[in-house]
C-alpha cells in the first residue's frame, strides 16, 4: 500500500512516488529527447495534470482524458509536484 509524504509546495517528486488517486502536474522530463518526445506525444507534456489511478510494477495514470500505462522504469523519468492545495 502507497503512503503520503509530507512534502512542501515546490517539491518535485518522480511519478512512481505519487500515491494513488492524487493529481499532479508535470514539472520537467529526465530522459532521453527520443523518450521525451514519445512522453509529450503520450500527453505527459510540461504542465499537463495527471492523475494516478494505480501504482506497481506498472503504473496507471489518466492524462489529456485516457487512461495510460506506464512501466515504473518510464514513470521514475517524469518529475511532478502536487497541485496547489496539496502536500
Amino acid at each position: 500500500m502507497e503512503t503520503s509524504k509530507n512534502r512542501t509546495e515546490g517539491d518535485s517528486l518522480d511519478l512512481t512516488q505519487v500515491v494513488s488517486g492524487d493529481e499532479v502536474r508535470v514539472r520537467h522530463l529526465n530522459c532521453a529527447p527520443t523518450t521525451c518526445q514519445r512522453l509529450r506525444e503520450m500527453g505527459f507534456c510540461e504542465n499537463a495534470l495527471v492523475t494516478k489511478i494505480r501504482g506497481g510494477a506498472d503504473l496507471v495514470c489518466w492524462v489529456c482524458g485516457t487512461r495510460v500505462a506506464l512501466s515504473a522504469r518510464l514513470a521514475k523519468q517524469i518529475l511532478v509536484e502536487h497541485v496547489d492545495g496539496k502536500s
